[in-house]
């Protein structure tokens, strides 16, 4: 099986209490919000979505199947979100629009934040974009608290 997300800490307790998802860039922004809040508790989740596009279609096909009376099958996003407890919040933290990856909470109904670029044009340093679209570490550490109820 060809794998289009990686569990980069998917390693789910029942304390689990969210999940942080990224594609391309941002994996220190999601390791550092995810170190900020979990120390060394294993309650936040990291995942690594290589690609989003793949991904997506690998969990559509079985949900095609199903319809068609194969109760069995399964995707890969499904068998990698199962353990993860359902109070379980999602952040999704992308380089792109924010939609790219906002169906993830659709796959096993999780509440869902997504933080992506809404608006395309704008020119800066990394630093600066990041705080303009909300995709740095500090603010994918603030959207992941507001899942787990623990400030800063």
């Amino acid at each position: 099986m060809t794998s289009f997300a990686v569990p980069i800490d998917l390693a789910a307790t029942p304390a689990c209490e969210a999940i942080i998802a990224y594609q391309s860039i941002l994996a220190n922004e999601a390791i550092a919000a995810a170190a900020a809040i979990g120390g060394d508790r294993r309650n936040v989740a990291i995942l690594a979505v290589i690609s989003a596009n793949w991904l997506n279609a690998d969990w559509h096909a079985p949900q095609r199947a199903r319809l068609h009376g194969d109760d069995i099958a399964r995707s890969h996003t499904e068998t990698l979100l199962a353990n993860i407890p359902h109070r379980a919040g999602l952040v999704t933290a992308i380089d792109a629009h924010s939609v790219t990856l906002d169906w993830l909470g659709s796959v096993l109904s999780h509440r869902t934040t997504t933080l992506g670029v809404e608006h395309f044009g704008q020119t800066g340093t990394i630093n600066d974009l990041y705080a303009h679209f909300g995709i740095g570490a500090q603010a994918i550490e603030t959207a992941t608290r507001s899942f787990t109820g623990r400030r800063a």
